[in-house]
C-alpha cells in the first residue's frame, strides 16, 4: 500500500527555511529549536484570489522608458516621520512598522490617516484586533477625521484584496500582518505561511495599483519582528518604533529603507492626545541633567545627518563580590567593557575591583563609536568622584591603543553643541586644524585617553 503524500512540513520561526523532517537546528539562521510544523499550501497554477497577476502585460523596458513615479512622495504630515523615510510615502510601497505592544503603533499610524485624508487622500483603516466602534473611540481622543478615511474590521485577505484592487485608494493601512488570514492556507493566522503569503499578496496590490500599504508587525523577545526573516527582505521599509511603554518619549528609527537613509530618527512625546513631535530632541534628551554630580557627561552622537546631544552617565562603586560586574543601557555592553578595558590597560586605573554601570538618559539606543570619549570621561568621573563642567560636550573614537581617532560630521557636532550654550567641546586633535572657531566656544583636542585624564 502506497503512503499518503505528506501534507505537512517543518518551518523555522526566524528565517522561514523549510524542513521535511523536524531539526533541533535550522540549518538556514543556526538558531536552536526555532521549527514548527505547518500544513503544506495546495499547489495550484490559477493566480490566488486577492493577488496581482502582474506577469500580464509585462514586458523589458529600458530606463529612459520608465516614469520615476518613486519619486512622487505623499507627505504624512507629521514632520519627524517624513524625515525617516525620506521626505515622504513613496506611492506602491510596502511598509513594515514593528514595536513592542502599547508603545503608539497603532496611534501613529492612525495620526497618519487623520493628516492624509484631511489633505483629500483616501485612506482605508483595515483593523484585525479591534472593532470598529473601538476604533472610533481611539480616534476621537486623536480629534477630528474627513470622510475621506473610511475604517474596515476584517481579516479575510480575499475581501480585503477585492477591495483594494478598485483602485479607490492611496494609502492603506493592516493592522496587524498577524492577524491576516488567507483561506487557501491551512494554516492558522499568525503562523509562518500565513504571514508570509499575506505580504506577499499585499506586496503584489501595492506594486501594480500603486498602493501605499503600511503593515503592523508584531515582535518578539528579542525585540525583532515577528514571523519569518524573509518578511523583512520583502517590504521596501522597515520601521521600529522604540521607548519605555511607561515613559513620555518614542523613538522611531528606519532600519531599513529603499528610498532613504536608514539612519534617521524621529521622535515623539506621548500624551492625551495620541503623538507629539519633539522638534528639537537633544533639548528633551538633557532635561533634567544634573549638576554638580560626578560620572555626567555630554556627548554629541549623530544619527544620519542630525546631530543629537545626549546625557552619558557612569556609575563606578566597589564591587561586593570576587567578580566585577558590568551593565549597559542604551549602549553596546560589548563597546563597554573594551573601553573599561583600555583606561585600565593604558592609564592604569584599578577598575576590575569596581561594579561599572554605563546609561544612555533618555531611552535612546545608540551604538555609534563617536560616544566612545564620552564613555571614557563619564566612567572616569565617577572613578575619581570629579564633577565635569556641566558647560562641557565631548566626542570621539577610542582604539584599543587608547588612541582618540576622528569621526564624522564633527562640524555639524560643534554647531549643535554651540547653539545649545556649551562652552567647551572635547573633540579628537584630528579635527582642530578642519574646524573654525566659534565665538564663546573652546575647542580641546586630545590624542590619547592619558591626555583627557589631564582634563578631568
Amino acid at each position: 500500500m502506497a503512503k499518503g503524500k505528506k501534507t505537512t512540513a517543518f518551518f523555522c520561526q526566524n528565517c522561514g527555511f523549510e524542513s521535511a523532517k523536524w531539526l533541533g537546528q535550522c540549518p538556514g539562521c543556526k538558531s536552536w529549536n526555532s521549527m514548527v510544523e505547518e500544513p503544506l499550501s495546495p499547489k495550484s497554477s490559477a493566480p490566488r484570489a486577492g493577488g496581482a497577476d502582474i506577469s500580464r502585460q509585462s514586458k523589458p523596458k529600458t530606463l529612459k522608458e520608465i516614469e520615476p513615479e518613486s519619486a512622487n512622495r505623499i507627505s504624512t504630515g507629521i514632520g519627524e516621520l517624513d524625515r525617516v523615510l525620506g521626505g515622504g510615502i513613496v506611492r506602491g510601497s510596502l511598509l513594515l512598522v514593528g514595536g513592542d505592544p502599547g508603545i503608539g503603533k497603532s496611534t501613529l499610524l492612525l495620526q497618519v490617516c487623520r493628516h492624509l485624508s484631511a489633505a483629500a487622500h483616501p485612506v482605508l483603516y483595515v483593523s484585525g484586533e479591534e472593532s470598529e466602534s473601538q476604533l472610533k473611540i481611539r480616534a476621537d481622543r486623536l480629534g477630528s477625521f474627513t470622510d475621506s478615511l473610511k475604517i474596515l474590521a476584517e481579516t479575510d485577505l480575499n475581501r480585503i484584496g477585492e477591495i483594494l484592487k478598485s483602485g479607490v485608494f492611496d494609502c492603506v493601512i493592516i493592522d496587524s500582518i498577524q492577524t491576516m488570514y488567507n483561506e487557501e492556507i491551512s494554516a492558522s493566522p499568525g503562523s509562518i505561511s500565513q504571514v508570509r503569503e499575506s505580504t506577499g499578496v499585499l506586496l503584489r496590490l501595492a506594486k501594480e495599483y500603486g498602493i501605499s500599504i503600511f503593515i503592523v508587525g508584531h515582535v518578539t523577545k528579542d525585540g525583532s519582528v515577528a514571523g519569518p526573516k524573509v518578511l523583512e527582505h520583502m517590504v521596501d521599509t522597515v520601521l521600529y518604533f522604540e521607548g519605555e511603554a511607561k515613559g513620555p518619549y518614542r523613538v522611531l528609527k528606519g532600519v531599513k529603507n529603499r528610498f532613504g537613509s536608514t539612519d534617521e530618527i524621529g521622535v515623539f512625546e506621548m500624551g492625551a492626545e495620541g503623538l507629539k513631535e519633539v522638534k528639537n530632541p537633544s533639548e528633551f534628551m538633557l532635561s533634567g541633567r544634573p549638576e554638580g554630580t560626578s560620572g555626567s557627561v555630554v556627548a554629541v552622537s549623530m544619527e544620519g545627518r542630525r546631530p543629537i546631544l545626549v546625557e552619558i552617565q557612569a556609575l563606578l562603586t566597589d564591587t561586593a563580590f570576587g567578580l566585577p560586574r558590568r551593565q549597559a543601557m542604551g549602549t553596546d555592553y560589548n563597546r563597554v567593557n573594551l573601553l573599561l578595558a583600555v583606561l585600565e590597560k593604558r592609564v592604569g586605573l584599578r577598575l576590575s575591583n569596581s561594579d561599572a554601570y554605563v546609561n544612555i538618559a533618555g531611552g535612546l539606543k545608540i551604538n555609534e563609536p563617536a560616544l566612545d570619549l564620552g564613555i571614557v570621561m563619564a566612567a572616569v568621573s565617577s572613578y575619581k568622584n570629579r564633577v565635569i563642567d556641566p558647560h562641557t560636550a565631548v566626542f570621539g573614537e577610542v582604539g584599543l591603543s587608547g588612541e582618540v581617532r576622528s569621526v564624522t560630521g564633527a562640524a555639524q557636532r560643534v554647531g549643535e553643541a554651540a547653539r545649545l550654550g556649551f562652552k567647551r567641546i572635547v573633540i579628537p586633535d584630528a579635527h582642530l586644524r578642519d574646524l573654525k572657531s566659534l565665538p564663546g566656544v573652546e575647542l580641546i583636542g586630545v590624542r590619547s585617553v592619558a591626555d583627557l585624564m589631564e582634563l578631568i
